[in-house]
């Protein structure tokens, strides 16, 4: 018998489902800081094995009072996961609270598939403190189905996985073996340079940017006979008064951001690269239906 099926991963910003689902996956498939609304699209991650084939979605972080359509877009994607879903995994951590009526918690109540409640990042609590903890959750949400684990530090993944297995339904084989993902290489080339942005940038910058990978050249080796990628790609900002601070004085904050962003992509490619970034503005991209087309969100 084979079993497979799709299991979607669901919660508030920073709980940890990005960092659950690399680990489950057992491969760098979602970008991982510490800022909120890292994640902003809906991102597949599939483990094979020879009798079954789990394929993970990661998704943004509920946004409870979304202020531009790129965050209504990226709750819709969160609710399209309640109505494809073969398993469900709301993951939630200690010192969350949530209220009764809360819309996440009532899509979660009336799933007729299987859905597990996923304490994360247990690392933090004290054994009689979480023991309290998942007997409260038991009692909210009716359900035996309440798993402990730290995902960065990836304990207890492995028993999720079983009981994930024990539960999946008999399927087919959706997607060959040795897949990994449905994203092509170009996003997670722009995902890795907007990690980078993340990382290096503060306050509002990091989330008035987007990145597009608009050429992506193979074919080419280096002098020493290694594989060359150049690769050309656009930081969009929302406004003018932007653009200078990615750029920084004399240059120096893209510079860093291209370093950082080439390495990186060269660990993610296993080749050479050369990087070129450029920034444009495009006025209030996040409330623009037609940049959010372009940009992949529609």
């Amino acid at each position: 018998m084979h079993k497979s099926g799709f299991i979607n991963i669901v919660g508030r910003p920073n709980v940890g489902k990005s960092t659950l689902m690399n680990a489950l996956v057992g491969e760098r498939m979602s970008i991982i800081t510490a800022k909120p609304q890292t994640t902003r699209h809906r991102i597949i991650g599939i483990l094979s094995g020879e009798a079954f084939q789990m394929v993970f979605s990661d998704t943004p972080g509920i946004i409870q009072k979304p202020s531009y359509k790129m965050q209504h877009t990226m709750n819709a994607y969160v609710r399209s996961t309640f109505e494809d879903a073969d398993l469900m995994l709301l993951v939630t951590e200690p010192g969350e609270t949530y209220a009764e009526d809360d819309p996440l918690l009532e899509s979660f109540r009336k799933l007729t598939v299987p859905r597990f409640l996923v304490i994360n990042k247990i690392d933090l609590l004290e054994q009689e403190a979480l023991d309290t903890l998942v007997a409260s959750w038991k009692e909210r949400l009716q359900t035996d189905h309440v798993l402990t684990i730290s995902a960065l530090q990836q304990l207890h993944t492995q028993d999720l996985l079983r009981d994930i297995l024990e539960v999946l339904p008999e399927g087919p084989e959706y997607y060959p073996k040795d897949q990994l993902t449905d994203r092509p290489e170009r996003f997670f080339i722009s995902e890795i340079i907007r990690e980078k942005v993340l990382l290096l940038y503060h306050q509002e910058i990091p989330y008035s940017v987007d990145v597009a990978v608009e050429s992506f050249k193979e074919g080419e080796v280096t002098r020493e006979g290694k594989p060359l990628v150049r690769i050309s790609a656009v930081l969009y900002v929302a406004r003018k008064t932007q653009k200078p601070i990615i750029i920084g004085k004399n240059g120096e904050s893209i510079k860093k951001l291209g370093t950082e962003s080439r390495l990186a992509i060269e660990t993610f490619l296993e080749s050479k690269v050369f990087l070129e970034l450029f920034v444009k503005v495009k006025d209030n991209w996040r409330d623009d239906d037609k940049a959010l087309r372009q940009l992949g969100y529609i």
